[in-house]
């Protein structure tokens, strides 16, 4: 269903670590079927880290003349994009939306960055992933959506905190300064897909803010 405000409104999608721009393909489809225009954007995650992807993803939301641009990030695309958003300066107004977000940084980066030759698997998006943010003071709003189903990677690596996504702990997707937190029911690779995940970013960009939980 389209929804009559997103004319003019754009929506930029980034995977996270060690995934391709086609795992967002889904969501990307039903953001568009709520009357976005959107994109998929590749980046070399392990290869050239975030640095180079967040001069892209500003120089492709400063070509959207006349546009709103919003940021969908999955994992560490969500620090990519709120990295390109902090430098509000020139950008066209949006909004964020971060799934399975490591905001406070990655306990199973740490696991992995302390397993002899781990880091190596992190490459150049390892400082972002272990250091992670102290607080988003921009000036977008940011809705964050966490999974609470333990299935993935971080099991076999441990140390996350329960609740967890199987990557990413709720703990670690909880940020000072931003507007909304929801948690589901869906692993980290599951946000990609699931309805629920898909209607709450729509909404998000739509209000600023979540739908509320129904009683």
């Amino acid at each position: 269903m389209k929804h009559a405000s997103t004319r003019n409104q754009h929506v930029i999608l980034l995977h996270g670590i060690w995934m391709r721009g086609i795992t967002l393909q889904l969501l990307a489809r039903r953001v568009r079927a709520a009357g976005y225009t959107a994109e998929i954007v590749d980046y070399a995650s392990v290869f050239s880290g975030i640095a180079p992807a967040v001069e892209d993803l500003r120089e492709r939301m400063r070509a959207r003349e006349g546009d709103a641009v919003h940021l969908v990030g999955h994992s560490l695309g969500s620090l990519v994009a709120l990295e390109a958003a902090r430098g509000e300066r020139g950008l066209p107004n949006g909004r964020v939306v971060c799934l399975g977000p490591p905001l406070r940084g990655s306990a199973v980066a740490r696991g992995l960055a302390a397993i002899p030759g781990g880091k190596l698997l992190l490459g150049y998006s390892a400082e972002p992933l272990l250091a992670g943010i102290e607080e988003w003071t921009g000036a977008r709003r940011v809705g964050v959506i966490a999974g609470r189903l333990p299935y993935g990677l971080g099991v076999a690596v441990g140390g996350l905190a329960s609740p967890h996504d199987g990557t990413v702990s709720v703990e670690e997707t909880q940020l000072a300064g931003i507007a909304d937190h929801r948690t589901v029911a869906a692993s980290h690779t599951g946000l990609l897909f699931s309805h629920q995940v898909a209607a709450l970013t729509i909404g998000f960009l739509d209000a600023g803010r979540f739908a509320p939980e129904p009683d």
